[in-house]
């Protein structure tokens, strides 16, 4: 979807990096990369990098950032087209995957507000009302304070951990790192998809996605754009 965005306005400058924030490293992204085929830089940040520097939570996440490197709209919802949830789901689909489709056909999902706004940028420049002057990017940004920086720790150490082979000690840290930042969907979801690639429920956690979704309730999940 982000490489027919980035062939129609490439000529016009703008340029998409897409990062997979997965610890699980290349072998876990390559099947997506290679049926996205894309023509644009993408990466893979194993280490969760991106959430530290930019206050990401959550995925998909858009960062814009200007030819000066000046970042003019920080971390929100990106979609450049409404994902197909079926995608993949047979007949022979589980409970907890039907049950987690109807969920995901619930979320917000902006795409053509969010592809408007950019072609509007690209067009545009600094003069788009959507680029955001560096005040107004600071009030938008996520805060890091001693709670999130303590919660990136414990992230990190359980993915050194599980990395090491010492997965059920991991699994504290990672426990650790929800309690201190239980909106990090990026923390969550990256633990639950080592015990299940569903995201359900496991033996090393007493919640999952569907379960944690319908919790905070879906409006939460992808909150509106403020465009």
């Amino acid at each position: 979807m982000w490489q027919a965005l980035r062939s129609e306005l490439h000529d016009d400058g703008l340029e998409i990096v897409t990062v997979a924030l997965d610890s699980a490293g290349p072998e876990a992204v390559r099947p997506w990369v290679q049926r996205a085929r894309p023509q644009h830089p993408a990466l893979i940040d194993e280490g969760h990098v991106l959430g530290g520097l930019f206050g990401i939570v959550n995925v998909p996440s858009g960062v814009w950032i200007d030819e000066a490197g000046v970042i003019v709209r920080p971390p929100e919802p990106a979609f450049a087209a409404a994902p197909d949830w079926h995608d993949g789901m047979g007949e022979d689909a589980t409970d907890y995957q039907r049950r987690t489709l109807a969920l995901e056909q619930r979320l917000l999902v902006e795409d053509e507000k969010y592809v408007a706004a950019i072609r509007d940028w690209v067009r545009h420049g600094p003069a788009s009302r959507y680029a955001l002057v560096p005040e107004e990017v600071l009030r938008r940004s996520r805060p890091r304070g001693r709670t999130e920086s303590e919660a990136a720790a414990h992230f990190e150490l359980g993915c050194h951990l599980r990395d090491l082979g010492h997965g059920a000690d991991a699994v504290a840290h990672f426990k650790a790192a929800h309690r201190l930042q239980p909106d990090n969907w990026t923390y969550k979801c990256q633990a639950w998809s080592f015990a299940n690639p569903d995201l359900g429920p496991s033996a090393e956690y007493d919640t999952d996605w569907a379960t944690e979704v319908e919790r905070t309730g879906v409006g939460a999940y992808y909150p509106p754009l403020d465009m």
